[in-house]
């Protein structure tokens, strides 16, 4: 039951988060390091990927590849995290990311990664 309800949120959230990098994607653009080229189309990519993760994660055939795409799309994410703690102090819209924000959103990343893993491993759900 605690597997079926974390599957359901997960859906929710990622399907969600990709849709949010299309309404805003300004906050998303900003966050993306300097050094990383083409910010535009990443954010636009990672939007995609995380519907196209949210989605498949509601079908048992396409759930271990959307939970190990997740794994890695959060992977993929780290720098994003360690540059928002190097930046930090700033103000992203009308939210303020003060360092110890941006240090707890570094350590969220191994948490959303093992959550997305429990998910790797083929069930009855």
């Amino acid at each position: 039951m605690l597997k079926k309800i974390s599957l359901t949120i997960l859906i929710f959230v990622y399907t969600c988060a990709g849709i949010n990098h299309f309404r805003a994607p300004n906050g998303y653009i900003r966050i993306i390091p300097h050094y990383i080229p083409f910010p535009v189309f990443l954010n636009a990519l990672a939007g995609t990927l995380e519907i196209l993760f949210g989605v498949m994660l509601i079908f048992k055939l396409t759930r271990r590849p959307a939970a190990l795409g997740i794994c890695l799309l959060l992977l993929a994410f780290l720098p994003v995290h360690i540059q928002m703690i190097i930046d930090a102090p700033f103000t992203l819209g009308t939210f303020r990311v003060t360092p110890l924000v941006a240090w707890l959103r570094l350590a969220l990343q191994p948490v959303l990664i093992l959550w997305a893993w429990w998910h790797v491993k083929a069930d009855k759900l």
